[in-house]
């Protein structure tokens, strides 16, 4: 172990989470120049009975090292055998094999720091009705079961850590590697005011929308959701109807930026809204996948011509069929939660890598820098 890390570095993959914590093993042994056949990941299985009730056997000793967990609970693609039926996992299930990892660490590690992506119950986040606070819950059951540090990229509320204000909870925002995936994909684009606008789809995106218009230096606009709270359809109040606040689109690209699509009913939508009022081109920014409707209907809607790309990332389970779709963008964020471990590891501070407006000033003036200015162009000719 080296004198500057906090203890000798374990990283365990959950299931479902193997090829992206291969990669984030992979930058690490680069970047300390670590014995290519040698590895920083610890096998974890959790082998199930036959009635679907499960255990833990970690195959190496935890004793001592700075034990760093990444879990994607939203995998689907991963099952398991219960009474003969082949059973997809479900958040819960995936959740369930979380503690027992932390159970059979059994105390040992020196710490334990949890990744988990898309926050577990994560939109269960208040009470509103007699209901439950799952979030709350998990992450107060997360920490009495000994983990230091939970890392999570953007949040449907990050206010939910205020139920374990004594313990690290870190809220990470892909801004910068979804711009760059933007400008790689169209290096036509221009980000000025005059000819890009964000889009927050509804009240509760403003914060992160807000953020894009400000490190982009361009306007925004908003959709206010009108909800029937006397119908509960699907475990939710149905959208009656969209109303935009903004200025004139016409002409204009514009990027919907939100925290995930699910079934993309909102995201149709506001698209929709946003075509009829001149919008050019449509790009959606959502940091996780979901698509629990399935791909026809998004495939239907391009054809349309009603949006141009979806970018999400690869911090949760995709249908292998979405990278066949010419409308998708995967963002890959490998390497930042490599970052983000390592650093950690080093016990060092993680400001930086959370605060990347630096990173994007930079990448702004490079793809500005790559653009023709009109005027020449028309002496040239």
């Amino acid at each position: 172990m080296r004198d500057n890390e906090f203890g000798e570095l374990a990283i365990i993959g959950m299931r479902g989470c193997e090829d992206f914590t291969e990669q984030v093993d992979n930058y690490l042994k680069e970047w300390r120049r670590h014995n290519v056949d040698a590895t920083f990941t610890v096998e974890a299985v959790c082998p199930r009975f036959g009635s679907g009730e499960a255990k833990c056997l970690i195959k190496d000793s935890m004793r001592g090292k700075d034990v760093y967990i990444i879990c994607d609970t939203f995998n689907y693609g991963v099952t398991f055998k219960m009474y003969g039926m082949t059973v997809p996992m479900s958040p819960d299930d995936h959740y369930c094999d979380l503690k027992r990892i932390i159970a059979a660490i059994a105390g040992k590690a020196r710490r334990i720091s949890v990744v988990m992506p898309m926050l577990y119950e994560g939109r269960q986040h208040r009470r509103t009705a007699r209901e439950s606070l799952d979030c709350a819950m998990m992450l107060q059951e997360l920490t009495a079961m000994g983990v230091s540090n939970i890392l999570t990229f953007d949040a449907h509320d990050p206010r939910v850590q205020n139920a374990v204000p004594l313990h690290g909870f870190d809220n990470v925002q892909p801004t910068y590697q979804m711009i760059k995936a933007m400008l790689r994909k169209y290096p036509d684009i221009i980000v000025d005011k005059d000819h890009l606008m964000i889009i927050s789809p509804d009240e509760g995106a403003m914060a992160r929308s807000m953020y894009y218009s400000s490190v982009l230096g361009i306007d925004i606009g908003v959709f206010y959701k009108r909800r029937n709270y006397a119908v509960i359809v699907n475990g939710r109040n149905p959208i009656e109807a969209h109303e935009y606040l903004g200025r004139d689109l016409t002409g204009m690209d514009v990027f919907i930026v939100d925290d995930m699509i699910s079934s993309g009913e909102s995201f149709f939508d506001v698209a929709k809204q946003l075509k009829e009022k001149g919008a050019k081109r449509i790009f959606s920014f959502c940091t996780f996948g979901l698509f629990t409707s399935g791909l026809d209907h998004f495939d239907q809607c391009y054809k349309e011509g009603l949006f141009d790309q979806v970018f999400t990332t690869n911090l949760v389970y995709r249908n292998p069929e979405l990278a066949t779709r010419p409308w998708y963008t995967e963002v890959n964020m490998c390497k930042y939660v490599a970052y983000l471990v390592d650093t950690l590891n080093h016990d060092s501070s993680i400001s930086d890598l959370l605060n990347p407006v630096g990173r994007i000033n930079k990448l702004l003036a490079k793809h500005k820098a790559r653009m023709p200015i009109p005027e020449q162009v028309s002496l040239d000719l």
